[in-house]
């Protein structure tokens, strides 16, 4: 078999999505700018290498538009119209929209409640020596301060878990049978509730982008439903996963362990180099080019599907020392795990402070919790976008 012949063979494959990271330095020595069928049966490009996955970020000849290039199709409908899948100037409307909810001083603010929300989870453990921590504490904190953001009643929470499981999740098999039974029960939940928020609007997000529908050029109701829908999704996937992977590293590295639970003022790094090592998001979503050109040497066509594996393009050696090392003291990272350009995630800076709170009080309150399995037993997510496991047992 050729290194071609065996890289196809491997890629998404259940050993792959447990450790992609072999198979990414080979495509970076091989074939940095790979040609692929990717799960869902579409033929595309796969970019691996740090300095053209920043290239193609920037790359105006790239566009993000899914309606006009890749199809409204399946999981991407809802998120159609929302600024993921918008090209300026569009996008910048819609991000200007819920910009205002993110700026470091607004997510600075909210964090009294956050490390509220963090001790109320952790107090529940009292008195217990196990935990499932995804379950127990990785999902519900997101979940509670996007949906307290967003004015969405707390006792629906598990029914965005089981959509957005679903949605993220994408064409897999194990997707197969629920995806579109999910996705319209998340459009129905939707409707009802901005018809409720219509008829008596509070001071929460969403009532604030309805008014700003009604007011007429600025949001359509599919953009609404995009923007809404990518904001509760988006809004606790990355730090679900952020926080997992985080404590998972850690716990496989327990020298690193050992010195955060000693100096938590390197947080702030730990959580760097945890984006970077193993990110919560394995794949950027789609792009498409608008024209023929040539990009690095290859020969995009009008309409070919971009792919830049984020976590690749963290773990090349021509850009980060040792990238296989997982350091917490590492210094500065420009790692790709939100992105880069116009597109960069908008709610990166939440999701970094939620980490920062939700790992360094995880770690004051049981300094010396173990792993309750053996990570090669660790059940990985499917689809292509989230990286992270299922669950982690914690032994106290």
């Amino acid at each position: 078999m050729s290194s071609n012949e065996s890289v196809t063979s491997s890629l998404f494959t259940k050993e792959f999505t447990k450790n992609p990271y072999p198979v990414y330095a080979q495509l970076r020595e091989m074939d940095p700018i790979y040609k692929c069928i990717f799960p869902q049966g579409s033929e595309g490009w796969m970019i691996t290498r740090y300095e053209d996955a920043v290239e193609a970020f920037k790359d105006p000849r790239l566009s993000k538009d899914v309606v006009k290039h890749g199809g409204q199709n399946g999981h991407q409908s809802i998120f159609a119209q929302s600024m993921l899948f918008s090209d300026p100037p569009d996008h910048k409307r819609l991000r200007g929209l819920v910009q205002q909810s993110f700026t470091p001083v607004m997510i600075e603010g909210m964090r009294g409640r956050i490390q509220e929300i963090t001790d109320e989870l952790l107090d529940g453990f009292r008195g217990r020596d196990e935990i499932h921590l995804i379950d127990e504490f990785a999902f519900p904190l997101p979940i509670i301060v996007i949906c307290e953001m967003l004015g969405v009643p707390a006792e629906d929470r598990d029914k965005f878990r089981l959509w957005s499981n679903t949605l993220v999740g994408g064409y897999s098999e194990e997707n197969a049978g629920k995806l579109k039974q999910h996705m319209d029960e998340f459009v129905q939940y939707l409707g009802a509730m901005f018809n409720r928020l219509r008829a008596e609007p509070g001071q929460d997000m969403i009532s604030q982008l309805i008014a700003a529908e009604e007011e007429g050029d600025k949001l359509t109701e599919q953009e609404l439903y995009g923007v809404v829908a990518l904001l509760i999704i988006a809004g606790h996937e990355t730090t679900v996963n952020l926080i997992g992977n985080s404590i998972l590293s850690l716990l496989q590295y327990p020298d690193q362990l050992e010195l955060l639970v000693r100096q938590p003022e390197l947080i702030h790094t730990a959580i760097e180099e945890s984006l970077r090592f193993n990110g919560p998001v394995e794949f950027s979503t789609g792009r498409w080019a608008r024209e023929d050109f040539n990009f690095k040497g290859k020969e995009f066509k009008k309409g070919d599907l971009v792919i830049i594996a984020l976590n690749s393009a963290n773990h090349d050696p021509s850009q980060f020392e040792s990238p296989d090392v997982f350091d917490i003291t590492r210094e500065k990272s420009p790692h790709l795990a939100f992105g880069k350009g116009i597109h960069l995630c908008l709610g990166a800076p939440l999701a970094r402070l939620e980490g920062e709170i939700a790992i360094n009080s995880l770690l004051k309150r049981y300094p010396n919790m173990k792993l309750n399995a053996e990570p090669g037993e660790l059940e990985w997510r499917p689809g292509m976008i989230v990286r992270g496991v299922k669950e982690i047992p914690l032994l106290l």
